[in-house]
């Protein structure tokens, strides 16, 4: 069996066998398989499509394809969650301490942004020091002793996704739902957690643009896990306009320690969704309950407390959860004012887009990510605005014309406004 037969089979529209599936992947794990025919795999999937059972057999054979992360302790509960990625989509930051208060381990395996989707392990580096490489032995002792840990993978998680994914993306493939379910799921089924919470997102900054495509995903992304024996629950969320009030490393790190703090907004109720979904999972208890519980950790303090424990653990300097001016933004302002009256509207796209740009994030792998970079709003889309009103302050170290007029390009005025629900809707096994 040779790849340009598995190749040639789903260019043909055939349906693959597990042994084909396999061997291909481990072609690609042992580097047999070559780029072009990586590239040539992944187009034929894009334009063939996949059975749901194909699916599972390539995330099941990516996630086998290295490591697989032992269990610390039988006995516990390990929750982990996924967002598809988006504009100031800081959740993790605030779900991960949240849940490790609640007595429900996360065991977070994270990315970085590429484009405008902003990366967690990006915004934890705002922390001087923050280790987000951790040996599969600390990950565990950490998870163990303290509850949670955040990094990213290791050399020997899922190398067969790690190869595809980088060919992907530059061959316009991105965007093949079962390639984007078994990338997101591999790397999931390759960790302990029991527990798997899903964010998948349509909209203007957002892979998936409309909500069907999303449910598609969604639905297809909790059949893996469930299969795999996971519990998997997916929101079906709208990334039309960006989720906090702020867009950059430093900025959103000062905004999640204030939603920790108290502040109520998008960005802290669709953190608090998703801790309640896991909790409910966890515990199998009511949705009334499981609120009331993650509100009093916040209104507590103690999930800030343990966001500091996290920082600290990792090597972190956390004096900047006590002191949010250790996390400077850069030295220059736009600000962008309302180019009419009226209700506002605040493009995610071109804002998150904008601000890779001006340096807050990459625009190819390996960019040097200027953590000051950042947009924070004072308006919410939907909000009555006058003419002149100042709607979002940008802050910049370099000039770039193009980046600012883009993101002046974000705001426009309307007469009406009408906004789409936070979560569209919820996915879980009884949905498939």
């Amino acid at each position: 069996m040779t790849a340009y037969e598995i190749i040639d089979a789903k260019k043909r529209g055939k349906t693959l066998t597990e042994g084909q599936i396999r061997a291909f992947v481990e072609m690609v794990a042992q580097e047999r398989a070559s780029d072009a025919q990586i590239a040539a795999f992944c187009m034929a999937v894009l334009l063939r499509g996949m059975t749901d059972e194909e699916t599972f057999l390539l995330t099941d054979a990516m996630a086998s394809s290295g490591d697989r992360l032992e269990k610390p302790n039988e006995g516990e509960r390990y929750a982990d969650k996924h967002s598809t990625g988006g504009v100031s989509d800081s959740t993790t930051l605030i779900l991960v301490p949240v849940l490790a208060c609640l007595g429900i381990k996360c065991a977070k395996y994270s990315g970085r942004g590429l484009g405008f989707t902003g990366g967690t392990l990006d915004k934890l580096e705002s922390f001087p020091g923050f280790c987000v490489e951790l040996s599969a032995e600390r990950f565990r002792k950490q998870v163990e002793k303290i509850g949670a840990a955040i990094a990213g993978q290791t050399k020997s998680t899922v190398p067969a996704d790690k190869r595809m994914y980088a060919v992907r993306d530059v061959t316009a493939t991105i965007d093949s739902i079962p390639l984007i379910a078994s990338s997101v799921m591999s790397k999931k089924l390759a960790s302990f957690a029991d527990v798997i919470q899903l964010d998948v997102k349509y909209g203007d900054g957002a892979f998936m643009q409309t909500r069907a495509d999303a449910v598609r995903l969604a639905k297809l992304m909790v059949a893996v896990g469930v299969r795999a024996g996971r519990q998997v629950s997916a929101a079906v969320t709208c990334m039309d306009t960006p989720l906090g009030d702020s867009i950059g490393c430093n900025a959103e790190v000062r905004e999640v320690i204030e939603v920790l703090r108290g502040k109520q907004n998008d960005l802290q109720a669709l953190s608090l969704y998703h801790c309640r979904k896991i909790l409910q999972m966890a515990e199998g208890i009511g949705e009334q309950e499981a609120e009331r519980r993650t509100r009093e950790v916040v209104r507590s303090g103690a999930a800030l407390r343990k966001l500091k424990e996290i920082v600290e653990a990792q090597g972190g300097d956390a004096r900047a959860i006590d002191d949010v001016s250790l996390l400077p933004l850069a030295p220059h302002c736009m600000e962008i004012l309302a180019p009419d009256s009226g209700k506002v509207r605040i493009g995610a796209h071109a804002l998150g887009t904008a601000c890779a740009q001006l340096g807050g994030g990459r625009r190819k792998e390996g960019d040097v990510i200027d953590h000051t970079v950042g947009i924070l709003l004072k308006k919410r889309a939907g909000d009555a605005v006058e003419r002149g009103e100042v709607v979002a302050e940008v802050y910049y170290r370099r000039e770039d014309a193009e980046a600012l007029e883009l993101a002046k390009s974000a705001v426009s005025v309307t007469d009406t406004y009408r906004a789409e629900p936070l979560v569209y809707r919820s996915i879980g096994k009884e949905d498939l």
